[in-house]
């Protein structure tokens, strides 16, 4: 379920597949609403007016929006992943914030890919939703088995890299021009042994002040704009647009 203009439009906009659209009947013809409503009825997709206070029942927001839609889930199979680029494996990654937040700078960084795996939060939770501010849609995202996913990866000739808060290399001494898959662990606990032992090599992000270790959703958007500006520096490609629309 899709709640917020802002989510039904970036999900029209990326062709997913709709079930339906619902807004509120008394917002129905007010400017926003009535231009993503006429597009998706032009999309074939089925709009339905609901009488007031009803879209509050089953919202997930404390303040819900005036519309919502849903929609099918737009999950790719790990095997469709090639081995291009940047690809994060969220690992234990429990808070929908910190994982929607994970795909929004993948996207935003041009990441190839996403992918839960152990106990993390749904991909489709309606706070990660919220926080990939429509990403989800934009970047593949997948959900398998962490071992399953790192062989898989590698096998294809990807260079695996578990996070880790000390004792590994630089993540600015990488190369992360070449095909590399790096693996964000639990907010409080990490990567544990066996999934480091999973990886080719263990990356930290270097810190000066007396913090312990950086969120994990930073450490991530860190990681994906150290690449991105590894690839710039590889090509002529022009600098990407930033800080608009945050």
């Amino acid at each position: 379920m899709l709640e917020g203009p802002d989510l039904v439009r970036a999900a029209l906009d990326a062709e997913v597949e709709f079930e339906a659209v619902f807004v509120d009947g008394a917002q129905q013809a007010s400017g926003a609403f009535a231009e993503i409503l006429r597009d998706a009825e032009a999309k074939g997709v089925r709009v339905f007016a609901l009488a007031k206070g009803v879209l509050a029942t089953v919202a997930d927001a404390q303040t819900p929006q005036p519309v919502l839609a849903t929609v099918r889930l737009p999950l790719v199979e790990l095997s469709a992943i090639r081995a291009e680029g940047l690809i994060f494996v969220l690992h234990d990654v429990r808070d929908p914030g910190n994982a929607g937040t994970i795909v929004r700078s993948a996207d935003a960084a041009g990441a190839s890919a996403v992918v839960f795996s152990g106990q993390s939060v749904d991909p489709f939770n309606p706070k990660t939703l919220r926080a990939s501010a429509g990403s989800v849609f934009h970047v593949p995202v997948c959900v398998d088995d962490l071992a399953v996913a790192t062989a898989h990866f590698s096998g294809e000739g990807a260079r695996v890299l578990a996070t880790v808060v000390r004792g590994g290399a630089s993540h600015r001494t990488q190369d992360l021009v070449v095909p590399t898959v790096i693996v964000i662990g639990n907010e409080a606990t990490g990567l544990d042994d066996e999934a480091v032992s999973l990886c080719d090599a263990s990356i930290t992000i270097p810190m000066q002040g007396a913090a312990e270790s950086l969120n994990a959703a930073i450490a991530a958007s860190l990681i994906a704009f150290e690449a991105l500006y590894q690839r710039q520096d590889s090509s002529s490609a022009p600098s990407p647009r930033s800080l608009e629309g945050s």
